[in-house]
């Protein structure tokens, strides 16, 4: 495979087809970051994306990469090359960010790991897909248009597929899932607030074992 971001959309494939479902992670205490981890990976969803949107964040990704073999971990809410090169840092083996500038989309070009760009338009997908990319994070996507919206991108935008997150929860990922055009959802109800307070981990791996078979619902 010659074409670089032919081989950036087989990266991004291969991990977000490990699981239907993965969980958006708002980690703000380092100690929760491994436990959290292994929770979900045994409950069959190893692919997490935490998102820098706390100062624990990017300490977190490091502990999961080193310490739960099973998880691939990448990084989420990625809004600059200063972010993207410090998840890089952090062994985040994938980036994921909410929508995409050409600063960004510049940074990763030198990256040596994936970005999942954001986009909510049909103009965002075409300026994407314009550089090359092929694999989109769909953001917010229940307000953006949700799965009508990705219905109508199918025909136009044939090779591009996606990761829709911002309002799914179990009860709506079922039908996302069923489009051709979705790889997997992202979302964080597996993952209550007060299950993360509590430290109730078998809660989370029992959520997690629901969401790891939506897809065959």
């Amino acid at each position: 495979m010659n074409n670089p971001m032919e081989l950036h959309a087989e990266r991004i494939d291969q991990v977000l087809a490990r699981a239907p479902v993965v969980p958006v992670l708002s980690i703000a205490r380092i100690e929760d970051a491994v436990p959290l981890a292994r929770a979900l990976v045994d409950g069959g969803l190893p692919v997490l994306e935490v998102t820098l949107r706390t100062d624990a964040a990017i300490g977190a990704i490091r502990a999961i990469r080193e310490q739960v073999p099973g998880a691939s971990v990448g990084a989420g809410t990625v809004l600059s090359a200063r972010d993207l090169s410090a998840v890089e840092a952090a062994g985040a083996l994938f980036a994921i960010s909410p929508g995409a500038t050409d600063a960004l989309y510049a940074a990763a070009s030198d990256a040596r790991i994936p970005l999942l760009p954001g986009i909510a338009t049909a103009s965002e997908l075409m300026h994407g897909m314009e550089l090359g990319y092929q694999r989109f994070k769909f953001f917010p996507a229940e307000s953006s248009g949700g799965i009508a919206a990705l219905k109508s991108f199918a025909s136009p935008f044939a090779q591009a597929r996606f990761c829709p997150t911002g309002g799914i929860d179990a009860a709506k990922a079922p039908a996302y899932l069923a489009l051709p055009n979705v790889i997997t959802v992202g979302g964080s109800w597996m993952v209550p607030a007060d299950a993360l307070a509590d430290g109730d981990w078998q809660r989370v791996a029992n959520l997690a074992r629901e969401a790891a078979v939506l897809r065959e619902r």
